[in-house]
């Protein structure tokens, strides 16, 4: 196989209480990303579309990072032209840094031959977040490689779970289109944590995760509550509390930040009720000025895909 074409999609991390170690891909949007083999054993970024902010250069670009350290870790057996159509706009809380990394560990290994496992792309993977936010974390590009519900356990060592969850669980993207970077967003974010703020977060990291396995909706909606990042990032994302009001009016079980924002998504059983809560967010939204895009998707099965 000399050229590869892939589609990595767009994740969903943190899902309310599960900072750094929750998150699952989506169907739609995701970004396309070409490759090619070269004999001349260089990288090269050759095109980027749908994103001006990113840069060309191999040492400043997330795919550059990603395959140059997996190519050098085989003896560089060859070189790669890369094309990026960012389906996924930059500083969106959708995992766009998160796409890249795990789509160019993806393709890479694929043409290694697959010498490499899931488990085994993920810290490569991560050296691309690293890159693009200066922490090395998990809850975007396992998903985005796994595919399905995931928790990072542990990260040293690594320890990533594939959650069951209900099948007819959907989820409802709402992106404004501003930006958040993630660097910042976290920035911002109080580095101790009071003890009984504590004891609620883990309290409801564990039903949700329970509340997944045991397909009891009741139970992921009363954990679907983030007392550690919501208060603060919210505040960054312009009329938040109308967009979590609507989704929860209109039958969301739970609705949160995504990532470091300004996505906000929202969870519930079936489609019918993820378009009727889209609809509410986009009404809620309008006259706020603030151009958005919606999507409903169920939890994409699938993470990083093939597609010629």
């Amino acid at each position: 196989m000399e050229t590869l074409k892939i589609f990595a999609p767009a994740t969903v991390s943190n899902v309310t209480c599960g900072f750094d170690i929750l998150g699952f891909p989506v169907e739609a949007p995701g970004d396309i990303m070409t490759f090619r083999k070269t004999e001349n054993k260089e990288i090269r970024i050759t095109r980027i579309s749908g994103a001006d902010s990113i840069p060309l250069e191999t040492n400043r670009n997330i795919a550059g990072v990603v395959s140059r350290k997996m190519l050098e870790d085989n003896n560089m057996p060859f070189g790669l032209e890369i094309e990026l159509d960012k389906g996924i706009v930059p500083g969106s809380g959708i995992g766009s840094s998160g796409a890249s990394a795990a789509g160019t560990a993806f393709a890479v290994n694929v043409l290694l031959k697959k010498k490499y496992t899931e488990k085994e792309l993920v810290p490569y993977a991560m050296l691309g977040e690293m890159s693009a936010s200066g922490t090395r974390h998990a809850d975007n590009v396992a998903p985005a490689i796994y595919g399905g519900f995931i928790l990072i356990r542990s990260y040293d060592p690594l320890d990533i779970i594939r959650l069951d969850y209900p099948d007819d669980l959907y989820c409802t993207l709402f992106h404004p289109l501003v930006e958040i970077k993630t660097r910042d967003a976290r920035d911002i974010l109080k580095k101790t944590l009071a003890l009984d703020a504590a004891i609620k977060q883990w309290g409801n990291v564990a039903g949700l995760v329970t509340g997944l396995l045991k397909k009891d909706y009741d139970l992921i909606a009363r954990s679907m509550e983030d007392v550690v990042a919501e208060p603060v990032r919210s505040l960054l994302i312009p009329d938040y509390h109308k967009l979590k009001n609507a989704a929860l009016e209109n039958g969301a079980l739970g609705c949160g930040i995504s990532g470091s924002g300004p996505s906000v998504f929202a969870l519930m059983r079936g489609e019918k009720t993820a378009e009727k809560v889209k609809n509410a967010m986009v009404k809620a939204y309008r006259d706020t000025g603030i151009d958005f895009n919606a999507y409903v998707s169920k939890i994409a099965t699938d993470g990083v895909k093939i597609i010629s």
